[in-house]
């Protein structure tokens, strides 16, 4: 996780509850505003997201939860603003950074002998910590639609010039004729 993103909070792997620790973060006008410029939206109405962390493996953490957001997003078809609704669930892990190093190299072995599936490799722990805000940032990221289209908007081919139906349609009359 970078330490550029507009939504940064940091927690620190060491200083976690032995029984895990549960967190909701929302991210103000501010950085909706800076992520909504990063992911190219008009507008992010609201982000949030709930995370449960605990302990795992040798000074490594396992993040479930769930970012909520509303977006406005731009209709591809009709270049309409619209309202959306984002719901991802998380369920990521983070080792130390060595740790993560030789996991990642490690499954990219296992990925070349076998078929890819799975678990993902763990995420590095930077600095002792994992940025929660990060997280939810990406994985707000990852549930916009790429081609995100408003609700009732249909796209219509627009009409052939010259009533040919192909720039091909003429080689295609002529492979008939030598047939």
């Amino acid at each position: 996780m970078s330490d550029a993103t507009p939504f940064s909070r940091p927690l620190r792997v060491d200083a976690l509850p032995a029984d895990g620790l549960t967190q909701t973060i929302e991210a103000s006008p501010d950085e909706r505003a800076a992520l909504a410029g990063l992911d190219g939206l008009p507008a992010i109405a609201s982000l949030k997201a709930t995370f449960t962390v605990r302990r795992s493996g040798r000074g490594g953490a396992h993040i479930v939860g769930e970012v909520h957001a509303e977006v406005t997003q731009v209709c591809v078809v009709s270049l309409e603003p619209f309202a959306a609704a984002i719901d991802e669930s998380v369920d990521v892990r983070f080792a130390p950074a060595e740790d993560a190093a030789l996991a990642r190299r490690g499954g990219e072995a296992e990925a070349e002998a076998m078929e890819i599936g799975g678990e993902d490799p763990p995420d590095p722990i930077v600095d002792g910590r994992i940025d929660l805000g990060a997280l939810a940032a990406v994985f707000l990221a990852l549930g916009l639609d790429p081609y995100p289209r408003k609700p009732g908007v249909a796209f219509d081919p627009p009409p052939s010039e010259n009533g040919r139906s192909s720039p091909f349609a003429a080689l295609a009359k002529m492979k008939k004729k030598r047939l």
